[in-house]
């Protein structure tokens, strides 16, 4: 069972109750720029972005993107694919979680990370055959 205890909520509208089943996401752009959202935790990467897309913050014109298909959430240092959730993530409910939105067309390859952080180490996955 999960109790929460807020003083803040109303100011979203909404009681407690569906606070407290609510993930709070502090969105960073490139600029710096932040913005809260609400979202459930049955909410995709995909939907947060199209949520974001269509409410765009005034705020926030001079990043504007053409399409919400192109916006991507980064977490712990990770893209998010379109097809993860919030729950996925065990996200914690009444507390912000911060992730940042970037516009790009493509994710990363998966080894991406790997290899360059190979090339800053130094190490190689070649050998010689003599």
């Amino acid at each position: 069972m999960h109790i929460c205890f807020f003083f803040f909520p109303f100011r979203y509208g909404l009681s407690s109750v569906a606070f407290c089943q609510k993930i709070n996401l502090r969105l960073i752009l490139v600029s710096g720029k932040t913005k809260e959202f609400l979202f459930s935790p049955n909410d995709s990467a995909a939907d947060i972005a199209k949520h974001v897309y269509d409410n765009w913050p005034m705020d926030w014109e001079e990043e504007q993107v053409s399409s919400p298909n192109i916006l991507r959430l980064i977490y712990q240092g990770r893209f998010l694919h379109g097809n993860v959730t919030l729950g996925a993530l065990k996200l914690p409910f009444g507390k912000t979680t911060v992730m940042h939105l970037v516009a790009r067309e493509t994710l990363p390859e998966p080894n991406s990370q790997g290899q360059r952080n190979r090339e800053k180490t130094g190490e190689s996955n070649c050998c010689v055959i003599l």
